[in-house]
């Protein structure tokens, strides 16, 4: 048996349990990942896609259920460092170079100044940044901000990429270009990538298995595998195959729609 990156069984999240303003983000949600695969979370606006993502990531707290990363527990799993994380904002620090911004954990973990300085020059050219290592954040485009943030995320060489909507504040060119510097990123650093996202194109395009949502409290309806072919490139949108698949996460959404009705 293939040896599981995550693991939830049965998992719930009630935010302020008990209360009369209670919420239920999740309910009973069952997912595992196997080790390099590309998993898209797709739903409507609020139905937890966010929350699960910050749940794996040991961020929020479940209020029941067993979350294993790595064959350890969530909370075990961030302090060995096993995630990297990249949200919708970049939030770098302004004051620091690009480059600065990428050493930032490498300089938390304390990790030597020449091998600091070798996974930084990597790391940038991983992104293709390389030329920009001086510039400052406030001096780039959107798009390459969200790439120094990809670079930082990766430094240390997390097993795990938990990427929250990433591309959702970028035009959809910048989008679909970062879309296959993500995939091609994806492809040489062996991680495994869980991507929240509201565009059911994107899902389609980047991703192994799509994990289609329901309303509140979310719930998972439907694990629809991509089987389109790697590496992926500019001709895949325009394959049979990828309308095919587009209008099946279509039809899920539409159908999760009317369960949670």
């Amino acid at each position: 048996m293939t040896e599981l990156v995550v693991s939830i069984e049965n998992l719930n999240k009630v935010f302020n349990q008990g209360s009369k303003n209670a919420v239920h983000a999740l309910k009973d949600v069952d997912l595992k990942i196997k080790p390099n695969e590309f998993i898209s979370l797709i739903g409507p606006s609020g139905c937890g896609k966010s929350t699960l993502l910050r749940v794996i990531g040991d961020l929020v707290t479940p209020t029941s259920g067993n979350v294993t990363v790595n064959n350890k527990s969530a909370p075990q799993a961030r302090l060995d460092r096993d995630y990297g994380m990249v949200f919708q904002a970049a939030t770098l620090y302004d004051w620091r170079t690009v480059a600065k911004n990428v050493q930032l954990p490498l300089e938390l973990m304390k990790y030597p100044r020449e091998k600091k300085e070798a996974r930084t020059r990597e790391m940038l050219k991983l992104v293709e940044l390389q030329d920009f290592h001086h510039h400052y954040p406030w001096q780039l485009s959107g798009g390459m901000q969200q790439r120094v943030s990809i670079a930082r995320a990766l430094a240390f060489e997390p097993s795990i990429l938990l990427m929250d909507e990433p591309f959702g504040a970028l035009d959809e060119m910048t989008r679909e270009r970062l879309n296959l510097e993500l995939l091609s990123i994806w492809e040489k650093t062996k991680t495994t990538v869980i991507f929240v996202t509201h565009s059911i194109t994107e899902a389609v395009f980047l991703s192994t298995r799509v994990i289609v949502m329901s309303a509140r409290p979310g719930q998972i309806t439907h694990d629809i595998k991509i089987d389109l072919p790697q590496p992926r490139n500019t001709d895949t949108r325009e394959d049979v195959r990828f309308f095919q698949l587009e209008n099946e996460v279509r039809d899920a959404l539409r159908e999760s729609e009317r369960l949670s009705q």
